[in-house]
């Protein structure tokens, strides 16, 4: 997996005021079950956020959560001493507004071989400088329902794709591989292979982060569907770190 994207659900509703509003209003289709082809403008994902070595190399990605911290995945393995994040992007290149990284607090049940709570909150060393271009996703209550079949999208640097979630398909290739803190997508002819990606979910307008991809086919075959960290099994985890 190269990239990191982000997955958003219709229809959430979120608890907060202030996060997961874009400058910009994505396009979204309830008609046809997969869209691929909308380009990324700046202002249209503003908790995007690019991982990136010292020499300007994207290798993950992740979602700012609030002016102090961002949430992504265990796997990415970010090194403060090696790695940046870059704010306000929208392509793997730019180098808007770098920021260091002064503490990595991985979930302490990150298990690398199951690749179960496959989560980790990265503390800025100052912080963001929020505007258009730079503001946090909200984040789900921990009870937090997925029905299957919701609709959701996956965001990334220059295209977006429209994908479903569906628990039942995902069981049957899958099986007892996904947990209860993971929440699968896809497999309807869009893949998030190659990708790291996030989940935000949108109600009226406000998008609410639902989960982050972890892992999914290794040949890349876009009927397969992939697993996500389901966040929300996170929340009471997220708010300890955050608020300590």
């Amino acid at each position: 997996m190269m990239f990191l994207w982000a997955v958003a659900c219709l229809a959430l509703a979120s608890t907060v005021s202030g996060c997961g509003e874009p400058s910009i209003s994505p396009s979204l289709s309830h008609t046809e079950r997969i869209i691929n082809g909308q380009d990324t403008v700046p202002g249209l994902w503003p908790w995007q956020v690019s991982l990136q070595n010292r020499y300007g190399s994207h290798f993950c990605g992740g979602s700012l959560i609030n002016e102090n911290w961002v949430v992504t995945a265990a796997h990415c393995e970010f090194k403060p001493l090696l790695h940046v994040v870059i704010l306000g992007g929208y392509d793997r290149t730019s180098r808007a507004d770098p920021v260091q990284v002064k503490n990595v607090i991985t979930n302490p049940d990150w298990n690398s071989y199951t690749l179960n709570n496959d989560i980790a909150l990265l503390k800025l060393a100052s912080p963001a400088k929020l505007g258009p271009h730079v503001s946090p996703v909200c984040l789900p209550p921990t009870d937090l329902h997925l029905p299957d079949n919701l609709q959701c999208v996956t965001t990334g640097w220059g295209r977006i794709t429209y994908i479903l979630a569906d628990s039942l398909e995902c069981a049957k290739y899958w099986g007892s591989q996904i947990t209860s803190s993971m929440v699968c997508a896809g497999g309807a002819g869009a893949s998030s292979c190659q990708v790291r990606s996030q989940i935000p979910a949108a109600d009226e307008g406000v998008w609410t982060l639902t989960g982050i991809v972890s892992w999914g086919s290794g040949n890349c075959n876009v009927n397969t569907p992939t697993a996500y960290t389901r966040v929300s099994h996170f929340r009471n985890w997220i708010d300890s770190v955050v608020q300590a």
